[in-house]
């Protein structure tokens, strides 16, 4: 590669150190015999390079050495420990760094382009924002710190493709939408403060391919989700090792995924993986691998093996956990086969790419190619409306020895560790190592806490509203019970002024018969009277 001198806004520290040399006076006032005098001389100024905000300045200038940061590196457990201090797989790896086409620096360039350039984007990317400019400012950054050689310094040139550039499209996708979104001309979606972005980022350099992702909210409700897909990838990420089986992956990410839940409004949603998507496996200049990285329990028996690169990835959705092909607005763009050829090779791409190489008029001439099984589509993968789905995503190296993770670390000890003026020892790597560990172990216990205190009030919640019904239901059983109790004495004062007035009748009665029988008595008399 040609080194080419830094862009004009690249800021120049400058360093200067001084000299003496030591004159003395001429003894007899003449500049004859004169003996030197101390008078200082500047020496030569040094320059450090330092990166550009947005980050422009390729890495050669950064770290002029070719030297780049190693990832995180895990131990194999079990019977693969014995690898880290095997001669035999040491010497293996001295030779896999020696050969051109498997050197450990290719992908550790890669790697540490995503890093820069990510670590701009979680920072600059906000609400207001388009897809499209969002995609332009990434890929952008990726083509110039790759520095590969060509019009635009892009890697897309017919000779120059190969040697560094983009390594797919970057995925864009936002809520119900899984991965493969990427926007393309006409697209003006802006993306929204409730919007779940999926950010999807590759580098590739001399066909090793860095994939890595990450999702970003705005907003506090989904942060239970991002933490569950989160929690998922890293326990991925540990359990992947050279002989382990990918089923055995897949079943630890289920089991971590849907441990947590999500609480949207009042309603609780459980965190899905999605079953129809997967890690994989990478090879040179193919994205997808021939293996496969279930994240859901499977019966597969493949095993990962010494040497391979993998992108271990996981994606969790309040959906149903299910993707299907979801075409855009716009029909999915290829290009004539000759002009894919010449420019991308079997690297991914997109119409946004098309364009940029002004191919027009290609729609026709692409859907043949693709209905033909010449050329393959990726569509927008896409759970139920009104789900919201998240990523994370590591690429992780299989080395002889020990596993080299190029993850998404902390930026600001990965810019240190990286930092060419620093003197990087192996105990400073350890230490680095075992904080990122504890770190890791903290976010993790921290998430589980939070999800357990989150169900604890939801069920003290619950139990609150129960609580609630039943003194309801006693208080409106109640009044009802002390109606029917006062209705009860109100029949039963009746009552007794009935029998009172009852027993005031039969006394009237039985004062009509005494005063009959009186009555009787003397018209008996008055006869007899009469009758005399």
């Amino acid at each position: 590669m040609i080194q080419q001198p830094p862009p004009d806004h690249v800021e120049l520290k400058e360093e200067e150190d001084d000299e003496e040399e030591e004159e003395v006076a001429p003894e007899n006032g003449t500049g004859e015999g004169a003996k030197k005098k101390k008078k200082k001389k500047k020496s030569k100024k040094k320059k450090t390079t330092a990166q550009s905000d947005p980050p422009r300045v390729g890495l050669s200038f950064l770290f002029p050495n070719g030297v780049y940061p190693e990832g995180e590196l895990q131990e194999y457990k079990n019977d693969n420990s014995y690898r880290i201090t095997s001669a035999e797989k040491k010497e293996a790896e001295r030779l896999a760094c020696e050969d051109p086409a498997t050197t450990y620096q290719n992908i550790r360039r890669a790697a540490e382009v995503h890093r820069q350039v990510r670590a701009h984007a979680r920072k600059h990317i906000q609400p207001g924002q388009t897809m499209t400019d969002i995609a332009n400012n990434i890929e952008e950054g990726v083509r110039a710190l790759v520095e590969a050689q060509g019009r635009d310094k892009g890697g897309m040139e017919a000779e120059n493709w190969r040697l560094a550039g983009i390594g797919f499209p970057t995925g864009l996708s936002l809520n119900e939408c899984a991965a493969h979104y990427t926007p393309n001309a006409g697209d003006t979606r802006v993306l929204q403060q409730q919007d779940v972005l999926k950010v999807d980022i590759g580098v590739q350099v001399n066909g090793r391919i860095c994939d890595s992702a990450f999702t970003l909210s705005f907003e506090p409700t989904y942060d239970a989700l991002l933490e569950a897909v989160k929690d998922a990838t890293n326990t991925g990420v540990r359990e992947a090792g050279i002989d382990v089986r990918l089923g055995d992956i897949g079943a630890a990410i289920q089991e971590v995924m849907e441990s947590y839940e999500v609480v949207v409004g009042t309603n609780t949603y459980q965190v899905k993986s999605i079953e129809n998507l997967s890690g994989h496996s990478i090879d040179r200049y193919r994205i997808h691998g021939g293996k496969s990285v279930p994240i859901v329990k499977t019966a597969d028996q493949t095993k990962m093996e010494e040497g391979e690169l993998f992108a271990i990835e996981t994606f969790g959705s309040t959906g149903r956990g299910r993707v299907i092909e979801s075409p855009p607005g716009l029909e999915s763009a290829k290009s004539l086969m000759r002009s894919i050829d010449k420019h991308f090779g079997t690297l991914p791409f997109c119409r946004r790419y098309l364009d940029r190489y002004g191919e027009s008029k290609y729609l026709l001439a692409l859907k043949s190619l693709v209905q033909e099984g010449i050329v393959q589509d990726y569509p927008p993968l896409c759970d139920v409306k009104g789900a919201m789905t998240a990523q994370f995503e590591h690429t992780i190296l299989l080395r002889p020895t020990v596993k080299e993770v190029l993850r998404e670390t902390n930026d600001g000890m990965a810019s240190l560790m990286s930092d060419s003026q620093v003197e990087v020892t192996t105990s400073m790597r350890h230490s680095a190592q075992m904080h990122r560990e504890m770190l890791d172990d903290y976010t993790r216990d921290f998430g589980r806490t939070k999800t357990s205190v989150r169900s604890a009030l939801d069920r003290a919640n619950l139990l609150s509203n129960v609580r609630s019904d039943i003194n309801a239901y006693k208080a409106a059983r109640s009044s009802a019970t002390d109606s029917l109790l006062a209705e009860r004495g109100r029949l039963d004062s009746s009552h007794r002024m009935t029998d009172d007035i009852l027993a005031q009748a039969y006394e009237t009665r039985a004062d009509f018969a005494r005063q009959r029988s009186s009555l009787a008595g003397i018209s008996t008399r008055m006869s007899g009277v009469l009758s005399r």
